[in-house]
């Protein structure tokens, strides 16, 4: 017998329609003692929201997250709202008791994912963030390698996230579209935004980061507001880069901008050890590429003639996440990783070992994004505490 979860979803936009699929799909493909339950979804906007939930299935909406907190019909808070809004509604989601679950980067800086650290620790309550690029099966399968003890020593660490939708000039900044380009709202440009995301898998697979060194650039210096009308600076970091020296002692570089044309979504990580090495590409997402140079096992090195790099197609049942699936050879996609991170963190209130990343882990990666920023504006290496 399976338990009800009433969910209350905060968002309607891109994040909104991930989560909520997520919610409908789980219990379709994972065997869980939760079922989540569409109980409300709530936005500003009374006609948006209400088409929202119509075509989602949720059995009601609010206009005001405060009474959506309240209610007593919900026990789970899904925050995909713009950043400039996590730190005031999970304070009091975590007041009112609820299990929260928060999109990335968890937070506007170091300071607000601190206090909302505190506030869910303090009362005790379930807590995710949604760093979903973790649940890609050849992530997972790279961080299965890693852990295997097949990559060895590691030497070095790459990573790079390119999109290209902000190069034009006349797009503007702000507004319900384009958040991601007003500071106030977003906090940072592609640090926040696409970085985090790197910086989060990067310290799951190798460690934590201990210091970095960066630089950012704006490109487009100023452009129109969407709610003013108004030409107005952009306070966001259109690029960035930065050098990282891991705690491990390996050395990485790290590399964002919206501004590479033809990259729509290049995620992509190589980690280089004495054994070997792993490199993935999302947008290549069903395979991960595997080098090996010595066995585990014997640290015996494999014959010249045999060594190269193996290209494994990642969607048998024995790779992470694929037995949920469909038989082997057919991908998941997107959409799927939310699902798989949902389903986590089902089997997390189950077992009572919390699922991750939590917002502790959310915030180590807030420390690193903020180090990044602070270099850039200092020009030096900055230390992670």
């Amino acid at each position: 017998m399976s338990k009800p979860l009433n969910i209350g979803m905060i968002g309607y936009g891109f994040m909104g329609r991930a989560h909520s699929n997520a919610y409908r799909q789980v219990n379709k493909f994972f065997d869980l003692e939760y079922q989540p339950v569409l109980k409300a979804c709530c936005a500003r906007k009374k006609e948006k929201i209400a088409q929202f939930a119509k075509n989602w299935g949720y059995e009601s909406y609010e206009t005001d997250w405060r009474e959506l907190i309240a209610r007593k019909d919900i026990q789970v808070i899904d925050i995909g709202s713009p950043n400039n809004t996590h730190k005031e509604i999970v304070l009091a989601a975590a007041e009112a008791g609820k299990m929260i679950l928060c999109e990335k980067p968890l937070a506007m800086n170091v300071a607000e994912a601190e206090e909302m650290c505190r506030a869910v620790e303090k009362a005790g309550v379930p807590n995710m963030v949604w760093y979903n690029y973790r649940r890609v099966p050849a992530i997972s399968l790279a961080k299965q390698i890693v852990d295997e003890g097949r990559i060895g020593r590691p030497f070095h660490y790459r990573a790079t996230y390119l999109q290209d939708w902000t190069i034009a000039t006349d797009v503007p900044q702000g507004g319900a579209a384009l958040w991601r380009l007003d500071v106030d709202v977003a906090g940072s440009g592609v640090t926040g935004d696409l970085l985090a995301h790197s910086i989060d898998t990067a310290e799951w697979l190798n460690g934590p980061i201990a210091r970095v060194t960066a630089a950012t650039e704006t490109f487009v210096k100023e452009r129109v507001h969407a709610d003013t009308g108004k030409v107005q600076p952009v306070g966001i970091d259109d690029a960035c880069m930065f050098l990282a020296v891991f705690a491990n002692g390996s050395m990485g570089t790290f590399e964002s901008t919206r501004y590479a044309r033809g990259r729509k979504n290049f995620n992509t990580f190589e980690l280089n050890g004495e054994a070997g090495s792993v490199y993935f590409d999302l947008e290549d997402a069903q395979y991960l590429q595997y080098f090996k140079y010595a066995d585990p096992k014997t640290n015996e090195k494999i014959e010249s003639h045999l060594t190269g790099w193996q290209k494994i197609h990642v969607t048998n049942g024995e790779h992470p996440y694929m037995k949920h699936w469909w038989v082997p050879g057919c991908t998941i996609g997107y959409e799927h990783t939310f699902t798989n991170a949902l389903a986590d963190f089902l089997q997390g209130l189950e077992s009572g070992k919390p699922a991750q990343p939590d917002f502790r882990s959310g915030l180590q990666t807030q420390k690193v994004c903020d180090a990044v920023l602070k270099s850039a504006k200092t020009g030096g290496w900055v230390e992670i505490a």
